[in-house]
């Protein structure tokens, strides 16, 4: 029978312990939620929704989306990335976690998962700013946006639940 350990597991058994990253072992979840009401010219093409702001050094573990049909033409698509916290609305990588969804055309009441819809799950408890692509952490916060590429029209409410580690 074979035994696999994670990282974690083996860093706790070494002789002598090595320390895991916070963001991977024992930090503090976190959680950012809220809704959104959405004009239906809020939902044009190239539009952008900042949802929150999360600390640049945390860890992302979900973003879980919810929403009332926005578009009734079926042709919305939009992509959930990282911006500037500067108030510019500029991108880091706007498509980080999710790339050219259609979950906003019909009602979404139990939650679509789009943490890592574009993002590899092996990124599991990488940290924003490695998401965003910089190499070192500037420090800070970015904002998880959505950019729509392809418009909707319908209003509606958006709601989301961001969970995300600390250290």
């Amino acid at each position: 029978m074979a035994n696999v350990n994670t990282t974690l597991v083996t860093n706790f058994h070494a002789s002598p312990m090595e320390m895991n990253a916070a963001h991977n072992l024992h930090g503090v979840k976190r959680v950012a939620c809220g809704t959104i009401a959405l004009a239906a010219g809020d939902l044009s093409a190239t539009d952008t929704v900042m949802l929150a702001p999360i600390p640049t050094n945390a860890a992302i573990t979900s973003i879980m989306l919810f929403n009332d049909d926005l578009d009734s033409g079926s042709t919305n698509t939009c992509d959930v990335g990282l911006y500037t916290a500067d108030g510019n609305v500029t991108a880091k990588d706007d498509d980080c976690y999710a790339s050219a969804i259609t979950d906003l055309r019909a009602a979404v009441t139990v939650g679509t998962e789009v943490a890592f819809e574009a993002r590899n799950i092996n990124l599991m408890g990488q940290q924003v700013y490695k998401d965003a692509g910089d190499t070192t952490d500037p420090g800070g916060y970015y904002h998880v946006g959505l950019k729509f590429d392809a418009a909707g029209d319908t209003a509606g409410d958006l709601s989301f639940i961001i969970e995300y580690i600390v250290t």
